[in-house]
């Protein structure tokens, strides 16, 4: 199926950080949500604002009775998203500075059409959630997905968290929570983290492909299908970020094990737990 129209930005919905388009086929639009708050390296960050305006896209795409599917990607080739900037945001991070995740992953779910996650690059930290949280994911054979949290002391928790045992199962869930390590493309399609992997110069092709096929299926019954997908999430407990962090560790925002660990990311060292959990009599 062609496009009748090439992608056209939206007026009040494009800034530095995001940019809101749509497309259409004849028997329906395609909105599309860019990250593009993106660093000299070519690497696209999210911040509190970046998030605010995703959610304010995700509203307007869910009344526009023209748009049948949308699509949320990351500008340029080297990443979807890269998480949070921290050499912007440092150790001062304060809990309610996290929760704005909470409200994208809503609006996702109260988008009521289909979502559909095009990865290019690292998809880590911030980028990773948003990615398994859309309703298909399709990856560029140069996607790497991972978290990062527990290396740099950034904390996740509830949903966010545990929402992707439902996708690949306790036991990867928790390594890939825990371990922070990188996982290529081939192996996220190896896990069921992505439905589909395509070469670089192939994927928006391909995309458009499945696109197509959204739009020619009838609407209502897609929301009927993605409210009852979703009904499972809202049975989960829906904690803001910072719930588990400052109920095992009250003093843990800005506290020393924040510190020591985004200042030892930064700084490109491994952290001094020593510092934090103290050393035997006899270290």
């Amino acid at each position: 199926m062609a496009w009748t129209k090439e992608w056209t930005k939206v007026e009040g919905y494009c800034t530095k950080e995001t940019i809101y388009e749509k497309k259409y086929f004849k028997m329906g639009g395609v909105a599309r949500v860019t990250m593009a708050n993106t660093n000299p390296k070519g690497l696209n960050f999210i911040s509190p604002k970046g998030m605010a305006e995703m959610c304010a896209c995700f509203r307007e795409a869910r009344l526009d009775n023209t748009i049948g599917v949308v699509v949320l990607t990351g500008a340029g080739d080297k990443s979807f998203c890269a998480g949070g900037d921290l050499r912007e945001e440092g150790a001062e991070k304060k809990p309610n500075d996290f929760n704005q995740m909470i409200d994208v992953h809503q609006n996702m779910r109260l988008l009521m059409k289909p979502l559909i996650a095009v990865v290019k690059g690292y998809a880590i930290g911030a980028g990773n959630h948003y990615a398994y949280h859309c309703d298909l994911t399709i990856a560029a054979d140069n996607a790497i997905f991972g978290q990062v949290g527990p290396r740099v002391g950034s904390p996740a928790s509830g949903t966010d968290v545990a929402y992707l045992a439902r996708i690949i199962g306790q036991k990867r869930a928790r390594e890939m929570w825990m371990m922070c390590r990188r996982y290529t493309a081939q192996q996220a399609l190896e896990w069921g983290l992505v439905n589909a992997v395509y070469p670089l110069d192939k994927v928006d092709e391909e995309v458009e492909k499945w696109c197509a096929e959204l739009v020619e299926k009838v609407p209502t019954c897609l929301k009927v299908v993605k409210a009852s997908f979703d009904e499972e999430l809202e049975m989960m407990p829906h904690h803001t970020i910072d719930y588990y962090p400052t109920l095992i560790n009250p003093t843990y925002f800005g506290g020393p094990e924040m510190r020591e660990s985004m200042q030892a990311f930064l700084e490109k060292r491994t952290p001094d737990w020593g510092k934090v959990r103290g050393r035997p009599a006899d270290f």
